[in-house]
């Protein structure tokens, strides 16, 4: 699992400009691969020296996902790392306690964690990521009914060249299942991200070399294409991102209030229940940690409402679009808190 994620590094940041050459949905934002490599490399530092927590989950597969996934959602940057994350931290729950992979546990791993993502975001949209992710999973599930739950690893490796190949053929059809990208002539940046980590989890597990010729032929890949988004028109808004403990009822309260405000809302739980300081616990309903995701035109009407609902941590406020030869740090007007920054990063 080390190796597969610090390959997923390595891949995605050698790929991360022509992932944000070819990036315009749901942002003509070009900045889906270098989402991608920063949210995967939080991941891997998390995995990084000896530690408390490395001696206590040893060989426990999931449990070395699970602390991944954490440190990766709680330095998620924009739609397609924000959902990178959501992959990890689902697709370790199934796997916790476990000291190897499996055909059995690849499909319930890898079907957990699409359920996980298309429910994060408030409007799922089919030819981005989420269909890569959910045509991966239905072709684990494939493999493990045909080879009756065998958990060899010959069945393994079965499932995993089914995953890559299914997801590969997800990545082709996103061209034509979102109008934008169709008329672009290009597939989905995100998708296309999607597609390499999961050839990086094979390589890892099955120890081959990385199919060099798998994105051969994807429409806007080749190296002499141009940055499509460049010409595009600038989208107005901000992102806003942040972590906040929240109830369930205030969860949905604040998901609802943002699907108002504005659109790619992303929620995703981080880690399981907090425990309460409450004398008596039964009259208070318990909180969770939740990683937010949101575009809006003004960052200030969304920022009070999470305050309203809770104690937010590392709000960042990022432009969707920044003027050429512009500064890539600026400072949100109107929001004087430390605890926001302003760094102009963009999403997939």
């Amino acid at each position: 699992m080390k190796r597969w994620l610090g390959k997923a590094e390595v891949v995605l940041g050698n790929h991360s400009d022509r992932l944000n050459a070819i990036n315009i949905f749901p942002v003509a934002d070009g900045d889906t691969g270098t989402n991608l490599y920063l949210t995967v490399r939080a991941a891997v530092a998390a995995l990084g020296g000896a530690s408390p927590e490395t001696a206590e989950t040893g060989n426990d597969v999931g449990g070395l996902l699970s602390r991944a996934g954490q440190a990766a959602m709680e330095q998620a940057r924009g739609n397609s790392g924000t959902l990178f994350a959501v992959f990890l931290c689902a697709a370790a729950e199934p796997l916790a306690g476990k000291s190897r992979l499996s055909a059995p546990l690849l499909a319930t791993a890898l079907n957990r964690a699409q359920i996980r993502a298309w429910s994060a975001l408030s409007e799922p949209v089919a030819g981005t990521m989420l269909s890569v992710l959910e045509a991966a999973a239905h072709a684990a599930q494939a493999v493990d009914a045909a080879q009756s739950g065998d958990d060899s690893n010959h069945a393994l490796g079965l499932s995993l060249d089914a995953v890559v190949e299914a997801a590969y053929q997800a990545v082709v059809r996103t061209e034509d299942e979102l109008a934008q990208l169709h008329e672009a002539h290009v597939v989905d940046a995100g998708g296309v991200g999607m597609l390499l980590v999961l050839d990086c989890l094979r390589s890892a597990v099955l120890g081959e070399e990385l199919q060099d010729e798998l994105l051969d032929g994807l429409h806007g890949y080749k190296l002499q294409d141009p940055h499509i988004h460049e010409h595009m028109p600038a989208d107005d808004g901000v992102e806003v991102m942040c972590t906040i403990s929240l109830s369930p009822l205030n969860a949905a309260i604040l998901r609802q209030r943002l699907d108002e405000m504005g659109d790619s809302v992303i929620m995703s739980q981080v880690g399981g229940a907090q425990s309460q300081d409450d004398d008596d616990e039964s009259t208070v309903e318990a909180s969770y940690r939740w990683r937010v995701h949101v575009h809006v035109p003004d960052p200030e009407p969304a920022v009070a409402l999470i305050r309203s609902l809770g104690e937010p941590t590392d709000i960042a406020v990022s432009q969707l679009a920044v003027p050429s030869g512009a500064s890539t740090e600026r400072t949100s007007p109107g929001i004087d808190d430390p605890s926001v920054t302003g760094q102009s990063r963009h999403e997939y």
